[in-house]
C-alpha cells in the first residue's frame, strides 16, 4: 500500500497520568514518536513520529475524546472515564489497554456531608456532570453538579459543596484533604479510540487497531 499519498494519520495522546504507562504499550504497536517529545522543556503539542504517515498531538484527555469523535485525529488512547461521561456516537473503543487503572468515586468530608446536602438533593464538585447526575439519579437523588476542573478536595472545606466525584487512585489526596471516598461510580482503564468513519474508510487505521488488540492480548496471556 502506497501510504506517501494519503494524509497523515494523527494520534491524538493525553497529558497526565496516563501517557508513562502508554508509550510503551504504543512502541510495542509500532507508534514511537520522535526524540523532541521527551524533552520536558518542550511545549509542542504536534510531533513527527518514526512513521513518515503519521504525527502525534499531545492534547488534555477530555480533547483527545473530542479530536477523534470529529475526525480531527484518527485514533487516540484516553480513560474509559472520558469516553463515557461524553458517550460520541461517532467514537469506538475497540482495545482496553489494561493500563491507566483508577476509579470513579463520591467523596465527602470525614464525619459527613456538608449541610448544603438534603436527603433528596445533593451538590457536588465534578468535571464529571454526566456521570455524577446518573449516578444520584439511580438513587433517586437530584444531583446539582458544579464543575471545576482541579482543586476539587478543598470545595467541601469552603462550602462549595457537600460531596465530590473524581479520579481516585490510592486515595492518598483525599485522606490529605479530609475526604473519605464513600463510593465507586465505575472502574476506569485507558482504551484505544478511533474514528468510526476513518476505521472503514482507511486501512492503517483498523491495522493499528489488530496491533494494539494483539499486544493487550499477548499481555493478558503472558
Amino acid at each position: 500500500m502506497n501510504t506517501a499519498a494519503q494524509p497523515p494519520l494523527t494520534f491524538a495522546i493525553p497529558k497526565g497520568r496516563i501517557l508513562e504507562e502508554a508509550l510503551p504499550v504504543m512502541a510495542r504497536a509500532g507508534v514511537v514518536p520522535e526524540a523532541a517529545f521527551h524533552d520536558k522543556d518542550n511545549r509542542s503539542l504536534t510531533f513527527a513520529t518514526t512513521r513518515d504517515d503519521m504525527r502525534l498531538i499531545r492534547v488534555r484527555a477530555f480533547d483527545v475524546a473530542t479530536f477523534v469523535a470529529h475526525g480531527a485525529a484518527q485514533v487516540g488512547i484516553v480513560g474509559s472515564d472520558v469516553i463515557e461521561e461524553f458517550d460520541y456516537s461517532d467514537l469506538y473503543a475497540p482495545v482496553d489497554l489494561d493500563i491507566g487503572h483508577c476509579r470513579l468515586s463520591v467523596a465527602e468530608p470525614v464525619g459527613g456531608a456538608a449541610p448544603v446536602d438534603s436527603y433528596s438533593h445533593v451538590r457536588v464538585a465534578t468535571k464529571y456532570p454526566n456521570l455524577t447526575r446518573r449516578h444520584f439519579e439511580r438513587q433517586g437523588v437530584q444531583a446539582e453538579c458544579v464543575k471545576l476542573n482541579g482543586a476539587m478536595e478543598i470545595a467541601p472545606s469552603l462550602g462549595l459543596c457537600g460531596r465530590i466525584v473524581d479520579l481516585v487512585s490510592t486515595g492518598r489526596t483525599l485522606k490529605d484533604n479530609g475526604l473519605v471516598e464513600t463510593s465507586v461510580i465505575v472502574q476506569i482503564s485507558a482504551r484505544l479510540i478511533v474514528n468510526r468513519a476513518a476505521l472503514k474508510t482507511d486501512p492503517r487505521v483498523a491495522a493499528l487497531v489488530e496491533a494494539f488488540r494483539a499486544d493487550a492480548q499477548a499481555r493478558e496471556a503472558a
